[in-house]
Order: structure tokens, then sequence, then C-alpha cells
């Protein structure tokens, strides 16, 4: 019996304290910061976040207690949290040689789950952390860290879409079913985006804060790329006609003839570009299967995403004079699912490792026991009791993400303007000639923000 209990209490000892979702599902963990987000003191729950940059979820809560700091509008913290992100980002990067922690932890998700592995975050994740860590700096003043930003962001669409292709060349496709019906599944929510790594949000970002600060040329490229990830954005349609009328680019005519020509500013005239992030991405939600091996129970918990088809309406945006309607340039969640259906495969083998490993645990335990058979008896209902304890899906996500981005752009008369979206009270913005004023709206639960910056 001794030997079971220290069974059960050797990975919790190994992995100490710093294992917050072990055994605590991590969207129950950040469901009070959402609803702060959703009320007027959205920061009211900062200090809990940071106290938990130090734990096994570190990189996770840098990332959140850096988007709680950003909407409520204190840039230079948020800016702060976020480094702390983007060093563990590279530290996972400058890792050459397996620690002993890395062992430990390897061990302990063996024989508690995936929660145990240190959270480094998929690559939209770290895509989108140096976008946001761009509007720090621009909303901040400056304009040249936010650009050294964004195309850092850029770097990454391409080189975490090769790492994801090289990581899945070592991994085996596993002929299951269930699994087969997951994924198929996964592949029906995320829509028609069929990649987590290529996000045109990120992207219109890039092109837009070259532009706007003088460089049509690199702004065109990325448009472009945007476009071919959102192809339907009228905004974005818009942009490139312009661009490629200002640039004499020959494809002009092309888009010319399929979107309608070039809309230019009138003498003294300036513009506003709206970027408004709409709700919060979805959690992730446990999948658990129950199995007999030998005559005892297991159970293996995978993390999945619930069918969402609510539809989020196009933004209306008042107080220019028209009504002005927002269009999608990306949905977050679906790149979020696919990075999940990207994840499936290494998942399960991960998944396979632990149910023989449990297995094993619980036939050394039995046969530990055997001369003394009400022991037994007892060490067999204890492993299964642990084994579906333990047995917890990964759920760990950036979950104070948008769940939606939308674009909306016109040039209209100098001046000052009462803006609302929909029924939320009215910002007041600024709008000078020959000048464009970002405004970036972020509407979460019962509250809608408005940040803008004249460039």
């Amino acid at each position: 019996m001794k030997a079971l209990i220290s069974i059960f209490l050797l990975p919790i000892l190994l992995s100490g304290c710093a294992y917050n979702s072990v055994l605590i599902n991590y969207p129950s963990q950040i469901a009070p910061i959402k609803q702060q987000l959703s009320g007027p003191t959205p920061s009211a729950k900062l200090n809990e976040l940071a106290g938990e940059i130090d734990t096994n979820d570190g990189l996770l809560y840098a990332q959140e207690a850096g988007r709680v700091a950003q909407i409520s509008g204190d840039f230079d913290a948020s800016k702060n949290y976020y480094q702390q992100a983007i060093k563990a980002y590279q530290a996972f990067d400058d890792r050459a040689v397996i620690s002993a922690s890395d062992l430990t932890a390897t061990a302990s998700s063996l024989v508690l789950n995936d929660n145990a592995i240190p959270y480094r975050g998929p690559g939209y994740e770290r895509i989108m952390l140096h976008q946001y860590q761009a509007f720090n700096y621009l909303f901040a003043g400056d304009a040249q860290g936010a650009l050294i930003e964004v195309r850092r962001s850029n770097e990454l669409q391409s080189s975490e879409q090769a790492r994801y292709q090289k990581s899945q060349k070592s991994v085996q496709a596993m002929a299951n079913g269930t699994i087969d019906a997951e994924l198929n599944k996964l592949g029906s929510a995320a829509g028609t985006v069929t990649s987590s790594f290529l996000n045109a949000y990120s992207y219109y970002t890039t092109g837009l804060l070259h532009e706007l600060l003088g460089e049509p040329n690199d702004a065109y490229i990325d448009y472009r790329k945007a476009a071919q990830i959102s192809p339907n954005n009228k905004y974005l349609q818009q942009d490139l006609v312009r661009l490629a009328k200002q640039l004499s680019m020959p494809q002009y005519d092309e888009f010319k003839r399929r979107w309608g020509d070039a809309i230019l500013p009138k003498q003294g005239q300036g513009q506003v570009v709206m970027v408004v992030e709409r709700g919060f991405v979805p959690e992730k939600q446990s999948l658990t299967v129950p199995f007999t091996i030998n005559g005892n129970w297991q159970t293996v918990s995978l993390a999945t995403y619930q069918p969402y088809n609510q539809v989020i309406p196009p933004s209306i945006i008042q107080g220019f004079g028209t009504v002005l309607k927002a269009q999608p340039i990306a949905n977050i969640d679906a790149l979020a699912i696919n990075a999940l259906k990207e994840d499936l495969p290494g998942s399960l083998v991960r998944q396979a490792a632990r149910v023989y490993t449990k297995s094993e645990f619980t036939r050394s335990v039995e046969s530990g026991s055997k001369r003394r058979n009400n022991e037994a008896d007892a060490a067999a209902i204890l492993m299964q009791i642990f084994n579906v304890v333990t047995e917890q899906a990964d759920r760990r996500s950036w979950l104070t993400l948008p769940r939606q981005a939308q674009i909306a752009r016109q040039y209209i008369e100098p001046g000052a303007y009462q803006v609302s979206l929909g029924n939320s009270p009215a910002a007041t913005i600024n709008v000078q000639a020959n000048r464009a004023t970002l405004i970036w709206v972020i509407e979460t639960g019962n509250q809608t923000r408005f940040y803008s910056i004249i460039i």
C-alpha cells in the first residue's frame, strides 16, 4: 500500500504546485478574468494573472495578462507582459538539449496528463502575440517598434508552418473511426479556413502599418497575402485597387475590372481605418472515452471544440455621417480549431504512451499484491480511480483573444465625431486633413472600448 501511495504522489511531487492545469481545467481558471473583461473594471484581477507567470503555464498567463492590460488601455504594462511571453517562446526555440525539467515534465505527463507539459502555444497564438505587441508600440507612439513586431509576425507565418510540416513527418496518423470522425468534425467547424498559420488579420495589420507609415510597396505585398486568405472583403479589395493604381502595378486593370476603380480622397479629407474585435475565442471541451484493459477501467480524454453555429453579424458603425458596415477579415476561432486539428496526431501518440504506462502501473500494483488478496482488490480499485481522475484533456489556450476581427475604411471631412458601435456609448474620434485615424474597437461581452491614434 505504501508503494501504491508513492505512485500517486510521485508525479505530483515532481511537478510541484507549478502545474496549475493538471487537475483543474484551464478554462475554469480563466473564467473570472473573462467576466471582469465584460465589465467596467477589466484589470481588477490582473495581479492574479501576473502572479502565475512563473508557473508551468507561465507563457500562457503572460499572454493573458498582456491582453487584459491591453484591453484596459495600459499599453506599457501590456508590452512588458507580452515581452515575457516572447522571451518564453525564444527559450523554447533556443533549447538545444533536453533539460532535467523537460524529462520530469514528460515523465509526469505519462502518469498524469498533457497539462504537466510546459505550455508552448500554437503558432497562431505566437503570431498574434507579435501583432498585438505592434499595437502596443503604435498606440504608445513608437511607430518603428510597431513595424519591427509586425515584420516578425509575418516571418512567423512562414516559419511556424515549416515547423509544423517537419514535426508531422515523424508522426503517423492513427486509423480509428472515432478519431477520423473527430478530425472531420473539426474540419467542418473550421469552415473555409484550412490552416492555423495563415492569418489574414495579421497580414492586413502589417500592410496597414506599412501603408500608414509611408511604405506602400510593402503594404501592397501584405494586402495581397491577406486577400488570398480573405478574398471577399471589400475594404481589402479597395486597398489593392488603390495601391495598384498609385504604384502603377500591372494588376491594376484586372483589379479595376473585378472590384471597381479606386476610391480616392477628396481635397482636404482625412480617413478613418477601423479594426473591430468581437467576442472571445471558444474554449476547448473534453472528449472522454472509457474502456477496459485486462478488466481494469481506463479513460482517454482529448481536447475538442463543440459545434458553434452562431454567426457574428457585421459591425454597424455610426457617427461618421453615413453608416459604416465593417466586414470580417479573420475568424480567430477557426484558427484555434485548425491548430487543435494539426496537433491531434502528436496528441494521440502521447495518449497511447500514457495508456500503456498507466496500464503497466496497474498490472505492477496488482502483481505486487497477489499474496494479499484484500490489498490486491483495494489496489486495483485505487489505481482505476487514479487513472480516471488524472486523465484530463489539455484544454489550455489563449482565451482572451477575440473570436472575430473585422475592418472598415472611409474618407471623411476633418472634425470631431461621436462614434458608436451598435448600442455602445459613443466615443470621440478626431479626424485631421490628409491624415489617417486608426480606431481599434474591442468588444468583450457587455463592454465596447475605443482606442484611436492619428498617424
